[in-house]
Formats: structure tokens, sequence, C-alpha cells
């Protein structure tokens, strides 16, 4: 086990599960999902690293440090400038730490054009560290490219966030496609860790029947936790909180501490 002392406190560390959240299409709730599933686990005692790996930055930005005034990066990190133990950063939540993101980060892809196993940079890194930590987040890029291909090599599982709306299913036998292809050729330990449903709207058919044809369509885990559409939860990220922070006894607070006590259950059984 390793330790690590902050603000008095003494950590100590066991091996971690590595999830990805990804799916190539934005507005999803990809990154609300990252966010806000990271703060309910570490919420409940878990010690839990986020990474962001989009370039936009904003599950950097959403747990409230400021991605334009930042020395270390995963960029840095990809590019082997700095150890992955310099780019750790605490954020002011207990148990929750990130390695951060910002706009840098948009030219990782054209950096690594040569560079041998360019599929394993953030895998090499993060085995160094694994023990650290209970869970490992890892957000995901809106695209299928080299970022989102590190992120299921280092991964043992993928969770996919899935709007409620008309083209839910529409990009989703793309993305399993894609897991797949990892499995085989980069990480045959790969799995899908489920389907949650986002944005959903209970006053709407449109909602409850997404949810009834991807039940019934799709082979993978669809987690019974679904996550409201919910304007706390669109507010929180601007004020740089996790929805169980910003609004405790939300109905989007209460819906990821679902999440994760659905994320830890799967752990232990």
């Amino acid at each position: 086990m390793f330790h690590v002392k902050h603000r008095g406190k003494d950590y100590g560390f066991t091996m971690g599960r590595v999830i990805a959240i990804a799916n190539q299409k934005g507005g999803v709730g990809k990154t609300t999902t990252a966010i806000n599933l990271s703060a309910a686990l570490a919420e409940k005692n878990k010690q839990v690293l986020l990474i962001d790996l989009d370039p936009q930055g904003n599950a950097t930005s959403g747990v409230g440090i400021d991605k334009t005034q930042l020395e270390n990066t995963v960029y840095d990190l990809i590019l082997g400038e700095i150890s992955i133990q310099e780019c750790i950063e605490y954020t002011e939540f207990e148990n929750l730490f990130i390695i951060p993101s910002n706009v840098d980060l948009a030219a990782a892809e054209i950096e690594l054009i040569g560079i041998q196993e360019k599929e394993f940079i953030i895998r090499k890194e993060v085995e160094k560290i694994k023990d650290r930590f209970d869970f490992i987040l890892i957000d995901c890029p809106p695209s299928l490219n080299l970022l989102t291909i590190n992120a299921m090599t280092t991964a043992d599982t993928v969770l996919v966030p899935i709007q409620c709306e008309y083209y839910a299913l529409e990009g989703l036998s793309q993305l399993i496609h894609t897991i797949n292809l990892v499995r085989e050729r980069l990480n045959p330990y790969l799995d899908i860790e489920g389907i949650v449903f986002t944005m959903f709207d209970a006053r709407t058919n449109l909602s409850l029947q997404v949810v009834e044809n991807v039940r019934a369509n799709v082979k993978q885990r669809v987690y019974a936790t679904i996550i409201p559409r919910n304007i706390r939860l669109a507010e929180a990220p601007s004020h740089g909180y996790p929805i169980t922070i910003y609004d405790s006894k939300s109905a989007g607070a209460e819906s990821y501490r679902s999440l994760a006590e659905e994320v830890i259950n799967r752990e232990e059984s």
C-alpha cells in the first residue's frame, strides 16, 4: 500500500480499477458523468483519480481548476516531459485527484506521429501509480482518435453515457466495434462497464421509448440508474463544483450517488 500525506491526513491507497468514459458523440453527458461519478465515488471514501483526456479541459475546470494557469498537464505527460507523479493535482474535494488538461492537448496526435507504441503512452504511465487509487476515471474526447485509443488500452472497462434522444443508438455500434477492435489488437482485458442513460426527461414519451429501445436492442449491461435532465446539474461545472457539492440534495446528485453505488457493487460482486 502506498501512503501520501495531504492537509495532515494520511492517505493509504490500493490497486485501482480504470474506467474510460467514452462516446464519440458530443453533448451526451460524458464529461458531466466523469466529474460527478468521480466526486460521488470520492464522497464514499474511495480514492479517485480523474484523468482529463479531452483538449476542451472541461473536466479540469469542472473540479475547480483553472485550466489556463496550469504548469503540468496530460499533454506534457504524453510528450514525456514530466512524470505522472508531477502531473497529479489535488482538488479541493477530499479523496479526489486529477491529471488536468487544456487546449494544448489538441496538438498531441500530430506530435506523436512516428512515435513507437503511441497507443500505450497513458497505460505505461498509469501503471506506475495505479496502486494509489481505488478508481481511475478517464474522460475521453468526443471522437474515436488516438487519445481515446490510449484511454482504452489503459482501461479495464468502458462506461458509455447515452443521451435519451432519438438518435441515441446512432454511433453506439461504431463505439462497440472500436472497443472490440482494441480488445482484439491492443488490450485483451478490455470490457464494457455498461451503458448509462443521461438527460432523461420523465415528462416525454421519447425518453421512455429510448430507454426501452436501447435495453431491448443492446447486449451490454445497462445501469439501472438513469441521470435526469436537471438544471442544477447543468449549472454546476461553470461554478467549478461537482453536483454532490454544488447542490447535494438535488436529483442529479442523488442519481450520481446511485450510479457510484452500482459501480462499487459491480467491483465487489
